[in-house]
Parts: C-alpha cells; sequence; structure tokens
C-alpha cells in the first residue's frame, strides 16, 4: 500500500519533469525558427537565440532523463545476465542500481554545490546575461528525481525476483 503510494508519487514527478522536458524542446524548436526566419528573411538573428537553444537544451535533457529510466528508455545491456541463474541475476541488477544511485546522488551534490559557486561569482552568459545557476540546480533536482526511480525500481525488482 504505502510502496504504491511511493511508485505513484514517483511516476507522476517523473512524468511532470518530462513535460517541462517537453515544453524546453517546444520553445528550442520555436526559437531556432524565429532566428531562421529572421536572418534569412529581414537579415535580423534572434539575438542570443544560440545561447537560449543551448540552455533549453541542457533543460530538456536534464527533465526527461527520469521518465526515461521510469520506461526504462536508457541502453540496458542483459544479453550475459539473462543466461545467468534468479540469484546472480539479483545480486547484478541490485548492484548496478546501487552504482546508478550512488552516480545520481553524486552528480546532484555536485550540481547544487557548483550552481552555489555560479551564484556567489555571478557568472551569466554572455549575450544575453542570464544566470546559469538555476539550469545547474535544475539539472540537481533532476538527479534527485533520477535517484527516487531508481529507488523504485530496484525495490519492484527486488519484490518480483523473490
Amino acid at each position: 500500500m504505502m510502496f504504491d503510494k511511493f511508485v505513484k508519487a514517483v511516476t507522476s514527478i517523473a512524468g511532470w519533469l518530462n513535460w517541462v522536458a517537453c515544453a524546453s524542446l517546444t520553445l528550442m524548436v520555436m526559437l531556432v525558427l524565429v532566428d531562421i526566419c529572421g536572418n534569412k528573411f529581414f537579415k535580423v538573428p534572434l539575438p542570443g537565440g544560440i545561447e537560449l537553444v543551448s540552455l533549453l537544451s541542457v533543460a530538456a535533457i536534464a527533465f526527461a532523463i527520469a521518465q526515461t529510466q521510469v520506461t526504462h528508455g536508457h541502453i540496458e545491456v542483459e544479453m550475459l545476465v539473462r543466461k545467468l541463474p534468479r540469484t546472480a541475476q539479483k545480486t547484478i541488477a541490485s548492484i548496478v542500481y546501487c552504482l546508478g544511485i550512488c552516480l545520481f546522488i553524486i552528480l546532484a551534490w555536485q550540481s547544487f554545490s557548483y550552481g552555489l559557486s555560479l551564484q556567489s561569482s555571478s557568472e551569466v552568459s554572455m549575450t544575453l546575461r542570464l544566470p546559469y545557476y538555476p539550469f545547474v540546480w535544475a539539472l540537481g533536482l533532476c538527479s534527485l528525481a533520477v535517484v527516487l526511480v531508481l529507488i523504485m525500481q530496484m525495490i519492484k525488482m527486488l519484490r518480483n525476483m523473490k
């Protein structure tokens, strides 16, 4: 019962983050279209268009990672593992999930730390003078969502492989 609520909450969070990724991607396409049309037809490119597309691509990728993990959309190499006994499969999967959890915890921690550094140094983009730290913090937030997804999937795997 409690685990079902956790699964629902984590998949809901991943879904909402994915909507942000979709919005970022849509906005990127619109900005590129405006920049190309402005440059080709009116000889006026969109000021800071490349910066905006770069920052939005960070958002699109970061916010899509959790949902991609929910749907197992990342590359998984299981050819050899499937031939092993169930206990070996469970052990290897647990190790892989633990390594993934550690990786994304470190990524979140370093993203928040680096974001604080960028904020204190007032680091901004060159043309539009947009601060970088919110994008770095967003990466940290999305990394924490991936940690939750990996924990959820590891618990599911351990429950199903009894």
